[in-house]
């Protein structure tokens, strides 16, 4: 009896919650000018109620608008011609792998391993695009680009985090075990297929406590007059907030606190596509800590004056990332006369150096960031009619957030030039696209194992069995042989060895030499 009453006072008290939060919602979303997303509310099921007023209590609905307004009537002057003022990077925020010598890359390269060796260096993978351009429905990080090895771009990547976990773990002074947190950041449509992948292969030999995941934030989306779009009569239409989110993204899920009580200090931000990503880089990293940087930005130098990439310069004083569209071929020809290079040639590679103090401050201008319209055909609720509708013409906006918007916040820029041969191969494109496809990413990671082997003074022999996948002979050494070519000279000076041939460790690589 008692229970029953218990049960019977819980049922009646949670109503009484559950109406007060539906008014408590209606009001705000009323006083911000968007109550007509509760116009078929008192239609909808109870069950149907309560799943929407969930996803209405995580809009922050006044920011909705904030952002909205901005994105509209404060665009930037790029994007509406007005005059903006480019000017190339400052010297002394800008180096370059393809210039320095190889005493000052080791320099930079010694800090770095020492930061990771103290386990003040995490790592953030922007991992939440599919690969539906490629013919995949899973998580792009899940894609094959079926080099021997089999292995995908997330073991890819996993495994160099461990390889660079080994490297410091020898440096002196080093704590008794060495961690690089790998912060993922999934979207809502990728998430549990990445944490599922990533549990089925058991996080690639890294311990799942430090392999965090945390979701990407999403906008509703917008009329052209700023009213939130409805999927249904009880579920607002949203889209994920760009790769900008994953600032507020960091701090709501908890993520920053994490690497506080971590005690990290440097981050390492990537996108999962680049299959030559030096995750975690020590010369990056010990470039930006030497600069006393709190953001950083690795680039690659473009090849032509047209090359349709965004370069990272200055926009009326201010660090930007400006597309190619918006330069005129004046600006984009330009020549700095003390180098002979392009002076608008840091091509922006989405590869990111922080400070966990500027993550951190980053929710202080976080609402002046740019965010960026994309106007499409979105499926939506007719609130006339109370039918979806599937417009044939443009009907609506969705907004994002790019992940270099922060640029122009920062307190101590540093730039940080390297050589795309060894660091940058995006995966964009579909197989036999022959630009940004697996093909050219497989040939990438082969032809750069070629050179390492080259490097250390080994010799290669193209096998009359090599099909020389994407045109390169087919040698491939695991991350966990070699990071960046280290450790291969003692095994291969003097040496040769055949393809095809795929090293999976040393002992497996001094038995293919001869």
């Amino acid at each position: 009896m008692i229970a029953a009453q218990s049960l019977s006072v819980k049922t009646a008290s949670s109503a009484t919650t559950y109406s007060t939060k539906a008014e408590q919602l209606k009001t705000r979303f009323e006083a911000a000018g968007q109550g007509h997303v509760f116009t078929y509310f008192d239609s909808l099921s109870a069950t149907e109620q309560e799943a929407f007023l969930e996803q209405l209590e995580t809009l922050n609905v006044e920011r909705v608008n904030r952002i909205c307004t901005k994105a509209t009537t404060c665009p930037s002057p790029m994007l509406n011609n007005q005059a903006a003022i480019l000017d190339p990077l400052p010297e002394e925020c800008f180096d370059s792998t393809l210039d320095a010598s190889p005493e000052k890359i080791e320099e930079w390269r010694s800090v770095g391993l020492d930061e990771i060796a103290r386990n003040k260096v995490g790592v953030i993978l922007l991992a939440g695009g599919q690969g539906t351009r490629l013919g995949s429905s899973a998580p792009k990080g899940c894609y094959n680009i079926e080099l021997p090895s089999r292995k995908t771009l997330f073991q890819i990547q996993a495994e160099r985090i461990r390889k660079l976990q080994s490297l410091a773990q020898q440096r002196p002074g080093a704590v008794d075990k060495v961690i690089i947190p790998w912060y993922v950041m999934t979207s809502g449509p990728t998430r549990t297929a990445t944490i599922s992948y990533f549990q089925g292969n058991n996080f690639f030999g890294l311990e799942s406590e430090n392999v965090i995941f945390f979701e990407q934030g999403t906008l509703p989306c917008l009329t052209f007059d700023g009213k939130i779009m409805l999927e249904s009569k009880g579920k607002v239409a949203v889209a994920p907030d760009g790769n900008g989110g994953v600032y507020a993204a960091l701090r709501g899920s908890g993520v920053l606190a994490d690497m506080a009580e971590r005690k990290v200090e440097f981050l390492h931000a990537y996108c999962v596509d680049n299959c030559l990503v030096r995750v975690a880089d020590p010369v990056f990293i010990g470039y930006c800590v030497s600069k006393n940087a709190d953001c950083g930005a690795k680039v690659a130098r473009k090849v032509s004056h047209d090359e349709p990439v965004g370069v990272i310069c200055l926009r009326n004083s201010a660090f930007n990332v400006v597309e190619y569209s918006e330069i005129t071929p004046e600006v984009a020809m330009a020549i700095n006369p003390k180098n002979g290079q392009l002076a608008f040639g840091a091509g922006n590679i989405a590869n990111h150096f922080y400070t966990l103090e500027f993550l951190n401050r980053a929710e202080a201008f976080e609402h002046e960031l740019e965010y960026h319209i994309a106007r499409k055909k979105i499926k939506t609720l007719d609130l006339q009619t109370g039918e979806i509708v599937t417009p044939k013409q443009v009907n609506g906006m969705k907004l994002e957030a790019f992940v270099f918007d922060v640029f122009p916040f920062t307190q101590r820029m540093a730039v940080f030039e390297i050589d795309r041969r060894d660091e940058f191969s995006p995966l964009k494109n579909a197989p036999g696209t022959r630009v940004d496809d697996p093909e050219t990413s497989r040939r990438d990671i082969l032809l750069q194992h070629v050179r390492f082997i080259q490097a250390a003074g080994g010799n290669i022999i193209v096998g009359k069995d090599d099909e020389q996948l994407g045109g390169a002979p087919t040698l491939e050494l695991s991350p966990m042989v070699t990071y960046y070519g280290e450790g291969l000279e003692e095994i291969v000076r003097g040496k040769s060895i055949q393809t095809p041939v795929s090293i999976a460790s040393l002992e497996a690589l001094k038995k293919a030499v001869f």
